[in-house]
């Protein structure tokens, strides 16, 4: 089973990437390729630049990664209470190619961040939203206060509760 996993934000210390990265990490038998956001880094999308250069290549790149996927792990930063611009440039580009992004591929939607809100608005708009661009969101999941729960060194959620709740998800993830 092919797992691609990324976090939705440009940081090169993505805390949504170190999320997403354990979270697939707990897939049974699971050949998983983490995703940098950074490898997809286009001109901020506009229909005059399309106009002038027409698809790029690294959306079309992108959208092909996420074609190999039998699951996709994605955990939403949030920035000012929606996407990160990063994420949001990404997503642009690909649907001038294809408006189903995530191509109905079965889906674990996550998010956090170092407050106790753990990026619930970016989950919240995520998961209406992603459904109208294929997204088969089969799973959610919210870590609030990063820091107190998740050991960065070890790449793990540290509190117990936190840490069984997505055990659990995993366990009962339908494909």
């Amino acid at each position: 089973m092919k797992i691609i996993a990324f976090g939705a934000s440009p940081s090169k210390n993505s805390i949504n990437k170190k999320l997403a990265t354990y979270a697939a990490s707990l897939f049974k038998n699971g050949e998983i390729e983490v995703l940098d956001l950074n490898a997809y880094q286009m001109p901020l999308f506009s229909v005059d630049i399309e106009e002038q250069i027409g698809q790029h290549p690294l959306a079309q790149k992108f959208l092909d990664k996420i074609a190999t996927a039998d699951v996709l792990v994605v955990s939403m930063a949030e920035n000012n209470g929606n996407y990160s611009v990063a994420f949001k440039n990404v997503f642009d580009w690909c649907t001038r190619i294809n408006a189903k992004v995530f191509q109905e591929k079965p889906m674990l939607l996550m998010a956090t961040s170092t407050g106790a809100k753990a990026g619930a608005n970016v989950l919240g708009i995520a998961k209406d939203a992603f459904p109208y661009y294929g997204g088969n969101i089969k799973a959610t999941f919210l870590l609030p206060s990063f820091d107190a729960n998740f050991d960065i060194k070890n790449g793990e959620i540290t509190n117990p509760e936190f840490d069984n709740q997505l055990k659990e998800i995993v366990i009962n993830f339908q494909i």
